[in-house]
């Protein structure tokens, strides 16, 4: 049985936040622009997270982390996010292994060290890689591809995975595949990236988030040691990871897209009070119109950070926090969209950021679980209680 996820509290060696994150903040929004242009991954970023701290922030302590609390990690990934959303993403992934390493089933404790030791020595970056060309997100249930199979030498490991985020510059693969056994164990299988056999295609040509590096990951028959398969199930066996992995997942992810709205907002505020159409003598900003929009922004964002808070202190369920990431995500989307409409063809043009945010901000929808899965769910958890 997996252990429970542990919602850590803050150590008292843990970072000045307050005075690390605004300056992260600023100096990650400086090159945004430029990732976005040129789909850039922003390598420099992760170096400046290193130098902070910050790269091994949920990790257990015992292990050499920070066990920091998902209201802190809430509080870091926002700040990331309003700056640059790409490298928010890469270290959601990050938090989120670190956060339940212990609770994870098959983890030997020498490859745990090794993992969140080369985060705190040399800023080693891990995700996971699931999804296929043929079955799109594993959410939606199949097996995978990509094979495993079992050799006298150890694992040898075939297949395709796309949309592998962080792709260049991670330092560890989690590989979702199958077992060759007649009857196949599905899993992770723990893959250094820079093992032979292994080929990056830069694929990622997307409409938002353009800096992730979410390339195709080529294995071919790509040799990993017998105990880096972490505890291969049965189809249809329970997660390898703690239940509360789920309310961390949905308050992370959704909190990048409830920075990027942010962001936008501050942008537009900024762009209202200074804009003084010469027909009109003043700045935009004095017009009821405009200030009567900015109120609907600030209360969409409003319901976001009750909504994040309420989750990251583990005060609502599981239907409820994927709930949570998905009305914070159609929030943050809105705010993007009332602003766009507020700026006309300034808030469209590449030389303000508007319209990058609003690229960006889209991308919040195609997180698992999607919008069908939670509003289906949290039905069918309502009528399960009907004519009690």
């Amino acid at each position: 049985m997996n252990a429970p996820l542990r919602r850590f509290e803050a150590q008292a060696h843990l970072p000045d936040l307050d005075a690390i994150l605004p300056r992260l903040t600023k100096a990650f929004a400086a090159t945004a622009g430029q990732h976005d242009r040129e789909a850039s991954f922003p390598a420099d970023n992760f170096r400046q997270l290193h130098e902070a701290g910050l790269l091994a922030l949920t990790a257990p302590a015992r292990l050499g982390g920070l066990e920091a609390d998902l209201p802190t990690a809430l509080k870091v990934i926002s700040a990331v996010a309003r700056g640059e959303p790409a490298t928010a993403l890469v270290l959601v992934m990050q938090y989120l292994f670190h956060a339940s390493v212990e609770g994870r089933s098959g983890w030997p404790e020498h490859l745990k060290q090794r993992v969140i030791g080369e985060a705190i020595e040399h800023g080693a970056l891990i995700n996971a890689l699931r999804v296929e060309p043929d079955l799109g997100t594993p959410a939606r249930g199949g097996l995978p591809a990509t094979i495993a199979r079992r050799t006298p030498e150890g694992w040898r490991i075939s297949g395709r995975k796309i949309y592998s985020t962080g792709s260049t510059n991670l330092t560890w693969f989690v590989v979702w595949a199958r077992s060759d056994d007649a009857e196949p164990l599905v899993g992770g299988w723990l893959v250094r990236a820079d093992t032979p056999g292994i080929t990056i295609e830069e694929t990622w040509d997307h409409l938002g988030l353009r800096a992730s590096a979410s390339h195709d990951v080529v294995f071919e028959d790509v040799l990993v040691p017998l105990d880096h398969a972490l505890d291969p199930q049965p189809v249809g066996a329970p997660p390898p990871y703690p239940a509360s992995f789920a309310a961390w997942s949905s308050v992370l992810t959704s909190a990048i897209y409830d920075a990027v709205a942010r962001a936008a907002r501050d942008w537009l505020v900024e762009f209202l009070a200074n804009r003084k159409p010469a027909n009109l003598g003043a700045a935009l900003s004095t017009l009821p119109r405009f200030q009567e929009a900015m109120g609907e922004i600030d209360g969409l964002l409003l319901s976001n950070r009750v909504l994040l808070d309420t989750a990251a202190r583990g005060q609502v369920d599981g239907v409820e926090a994927s709930l949570v990431k998905h009305l914070v995500t159609e929030n943050a989307i809105t705010a993007v969209e009332k602003a766009l409409k507020l700026t006309g063809n300034p808030g469209l043009t590449r030389a303000n950021p508007l319209e990058r945010h609003h690229r960006d901000v889209l991308c919040g929808r195609v997180h698992t679980p999607q919008a069908d899965v939670v509003l289906t769910s949290a039905g069918r958890a309502a009528f399960a209680g009907a004519g009690r």
